[in-house]
């Protein structure tokens, strides 16, 4: 078994190319030696700093042996040039081919001889044609050379088994050597084994295992925190981001004027995440404080490195407490007129538009939440006022925040101002939601009016695409309900939101929109559903021919189902019903059953049938108690309960009795029976395998 080590060594590769770049790499040679048939064993690795590429199989077969095998060409009455086609691109003589019957006629054959390969020279081959395959988000071309890729490439390294593979790639004749930076003088260094490697970057503190990296700044930065007592929550996409920016990370604990934190903390806490790539620090209370960490590459024993990013950092919080402190003075009121010079979508009117729409849509949700109309009015009427402003421009992560903010320093209420800074929640399945009343309204109303407005337009999510996350939306308005065990009519609200377009003269031009719409929150509900680990098969029965009205109880019928599924109360449940249901399909499959709505009493013969009638009417009355709504186990429970009558009823009873009239009424039964249960949810449709 060989070592097989290859680094190309770059110009600097942003952070957001770097891992799909190295794990490019990886792939395409793992392909490639599945393909040749080229064995590997034990590890396969991919690296990167900002300026290497590096992959390693540790244990590659030297040689590989390709079996004798026959090799079918054309048929043997095709034109002369086809066989001298296939002679010629198998590097044959004439001689060496003949001819065989198959079950699809008469063929060319040659016999291709057993050989002996060996993977040096295949990779010497074949190198140059992989890393001519390697995919690239953004490329560029640089100097004469006509090579397109991610940053200009100044060297290959590429080593098998301690010896160089030596090969042409454009400009770059391969080597066992890398650049080194040392003094701002680039120097070579040689190498024999990944181990040497390894060991000679470690000599210099440069981890090449971006994990390893990733695993040092994190606990290095945790302990920091620790050891001056403060706290730190990382971003773990800043970490991944900064990973990549450095090879040979040193953690600056630095720190900023006290009075920017007068600033809202987002815009501090942004300012630094996505500007300058700086981890915020907290107190033990959880209060930003003025300290922040750099991740420097390099040592900083005179301190510049840490000065420099300190005066940078308050450059950008001057300029933001500028923008704040400007951007808050001026009335939100006065402002929203300012929102008609705003377009909001082509065909969907301005931002001043859309909030008159979404003031009377909230104005018509507060009637079912019991809260003040005119209260929630004007959150609606100044929530996108922030957009107006400098440092949603600057930050549009912000919007909503800052205007919750403006609204504070402007004396709205505490509820309004909520309902501003929370109205674009939830933005993610993890993210947190609105709770309070008004900002449930202001939420569910501008999602609704987004949803509406697209759907209208025709500009739905593809499998691929969602440009205007209205996925993301439809999400938002499944977890407010459900997470604020809340009901709406929700096909209301959505014929409304249609009616407020035509109002302004906008053109919805989808006829079946409701139902459209319907489907999509239907199916964002299946996809909640599923994150919960409900199963499939009762997801689906739960959803049913609900619809959109029905979204909370579904969703509750279905997490209870899903706890019992596999305990007694859940297996008496499915027996009844599947055991009753098979008796009656072939009858319904004949429409034997059609007329039946309910068994006649005056036709029982036993007390048998006398019981379950009783049962199932104690069934119903429990589900039609306003006061069991919410009681889904407990409904649960109520169903499983009918098991001793059921049985009986089985055991005691022939269903296909000889008088047709009382066949047909204990079928009734069992059908009256079926429905009931299907009041909680189609049972059919659930798995008792």
């Amino acid at each position: 078994m060989s070592e097989f080590f290859l680094e190309v060594f770059t110009e600097e590769i942003p952070a957001r190319l770097q891992s799909s770049a190295r794990n490019n790499l990886l792939k395409l040679f793992s392909d490639f030696f599945e393909r040749e048939s080229i064995e590997t064993h034990g590890k396969e690795k991919a690296y990167s700093t900002p300026n290497r590429l590096i992959i390693h199989f540790d244990k590659i077969k030297k040689d590989i042996i390709k079996k004798a095998e026959e090799i079918r060409g054309p048929k043997t009455e095709a034109p002369d040039i086809a066989t001298e086609g296939f002679i010629k691109s198998n590097n044959i003589k004439k001689k060496d081919i003949f001819k065989k019957q198959t079950d699809k006629g008469e063929f060319y054959f040659f016999k291709k001889p057993k050989i002996k390969l060996k993977t040096h020279d295949i990779l010497e081959k074949n190198i140059p044609i992989i890393l001519n395959s390697i995919s690239w988000n953004k490329s560029m071309r640089w100097g004469q050379h006509q090579l397109y890729w991610g940053r200009p490439l100044k060297s290959i390294l590429a080593v098998l088994d301690g010896k160089t593979l030596k090969f042409k790639y454009h400009h770059l004749n391969s080597s066992n050597a890398t650049y080194i930076d040392k003094n701002l003088e680039e120097k070579t260094k040689l190498f024999k084994s990944f181990s040497e490697y390894q060991s000679y970057f470690k000599k210099l503190k440069i981890i090449i295992d971006n994990n390893f990296r990733e695993k040092f700044i994190y606990d290095e930065l945790k302990k920091i925190s620790l050891r001056k007592n403060l706290k730190i929550e990382i971003d773990k996409n800043l970490l991944k981001e900064v990973t990549d920016l450095v090879e040979k990370p040193k953690i600056l604990f630095c720190s900023f004027d006290k009075k920017f934190l007068q600033i809202p903390e987002e815009i501090i806490i942004l300012t630094m995440k996505y500007h300058q790539k700086y981890f915020s620090i907290l107190d033990n209370n959880g209060k930003l404080t003025n300290n922040f960490f750099v991740v420097s590459d390099n040592e900083d024993s005179n301190g510049y490195i840490k000065s420099g990013n300190e005066s940078v950092i308050e450059a950008r919080l001057s300029d933001a407490e500028f923008f704040w402190r400007k951007n808050k003075s001026q009335n939100m009121v006065k402002q929203v007129s300012e929102l008609k010079k705003v377009n909001f979508f082509k065909g969907l009117g301005s931002y001043f538009e859309k909030v008159q729409r979404i003031r009377k849509l909230s104005g018509i949700i507060s009637d079912e939440l019991l809260i003040s109309k005119e209260k929630i009015e004007i959150a609606s009427s100044i929530c996108k006022v922030d957009l107006l402003s400098d440092l949603v421009g600057e930050f549009p992560e912000l919007q909503g925040i800052l205007g919750g903010y403006y609204a504070n320093t402007q004396g709205f209420e505490k509820d309004v101002c909520l309902a501003v800074s929370e109205h674009y929640l939830p933005i993610g399945i993890d993210s947190k939601i609105p709770k309070k009343p008004y900002s449930i309204a202001l939420s569910l109303s501008d999602k609704l009016d987004s949803l509406v407005g697209f759907f209208g337009k025709n500009l739905k999510p593809t499998s691929s695409k969602d440009p205007y996350a209205l996925r993301r939306s439809a999400t938002g308005i499944i977890r407010i309900i459900i997470e604020n065990n809340k009901k709406f009519k929700l096909r209301d609200l959505i014929n409304y939101s249609v009616n407020l377009y035509s109002q302004q003269e906008l053109k919805i031009e989808d006829s079946n929109l409701q139902h459209e719409i319907g489907e999509f929150l239907v199916d964002r509900l299946r996809n909640y559903m599923k994150e919960k680990e409900i199963r499939t098969d009762i997801i689906e029965s739960a959803i049913g021919n609900n619809g959109i009205d029905n979204i909370l109880d579904s969703y509750k019928k279905a997490l209870n189902f899903n706890k019992v599924i596999k305990n007694q109360i859940g297996e008496d449940v499915v027996f009844i019903y599947k055991r009753a249901s098979n008796i009656i399909s072939e009858p319904i499959k004949k429409k034997e059953l059609e007329q039946m709505l309910n068994a006649d009493p005056g036709l029982f013969k036993n007390e048998m049938e006398k019981n379950l009638y009783k049962k199932i009417h104690e069934i119903r009355k429990f589900f039609t108690n306003i006061a069991n709504e919410n009681e889904y186990q407990n409904m649960l429970i109520e169903l499983a309960s009918s098991k001793k009558e059921v049985t009986d009823f089985f055991d005691n009873v022939t269903v296909n009795d000889e008088n047709d009239a009382i066949r047909i009424n204990r079928l009734g039964l069992l059908k009256m029976l079926c429905a009931t249960f299907n009041n909680y949810f189609n049972f059919s449709k659930i798995d008792n395998g």
